[in-house]
């Protein structure tokens, strides 16, 4: 059984040689160029191009979709879990931990969105899942409303220096760990 680390751009490094991640996900607007870590092979990597915006989007702004969500998902479910999936976005707040919510719903559907949602709280204080990604994620995993509603309760997180990177286990019954913690 293994982690999701989710992390802010500035820290993917730290993070996945702390971590041993050899699985990564990259959720971050079309044209921001950044450095693959070293022990991130580029077959176990995907990079999706997406705003962190929650409306339809224009000609700059590309808003989450079906399609960014298809991809979450079947990486999730590629992932072969002997290490940790290093998951992020620019500051690790929204699109990360949203990101992070549907993977575990990919690879774990039987669990309770609540206690989901719980967790990860529990993981970050400062998590405050994109709302877009997380109302497709629910539609798309035949959550019924259940993902969106558990999201709302656990409300916007506390504000956020996009230096805090956190460990969220996306299997029930979960305990948290720090992501600084050796």
């Amino acid at each position: 059984m293994s982690l999701i680390i989710v992390s802010p751009l500035a820290r993917i490094g730290e993070m996945a040689v702390r971590h041993g991640c050899l699985d990564m996900l990259s959720l971050m607007a079309v044209g921001h160029t950044f450095h693959r870590p070293g022990v991130i092979a580029a077959g176990r990597h995907l990079t999706l191009g997406l705003n962190d915006i929650t409306f339809a989007g224009n000609e700059k702004l590309i808003a989450p979709a079906e399609e960014h969500v298809d991809g979450i998902v079947a990486f999730a479910r590629g992932w072969q879990r002997e290490t940790p999936l290093l998951v992020h976005c620019w500051m690790g707040v929204s699109r990360s931990p949203a990101a992070a919510a549907i993977a575990a719903l990919a690879i774990a559907p039987d669990q309770d969105d609540d206690a989901l949602a719980d967790r990860l709280r529990a993981a970050s204080p400062f998590a405050t899942p994109n709302a877009r990604l997380i109302a497709i994620g629910d539609a798309m995993l035949g959550r019924n409303g259940r993902l969106i509603a558990a999201m709302k309760r656990i409300g916007r997180g506390r504000d956020a220096d996009g230096n805090t990177p956190f460990v969220f286990d996306p299997h029930p019954a979960a305990m948290v760990v720090p992501a600084d913690a050796g």
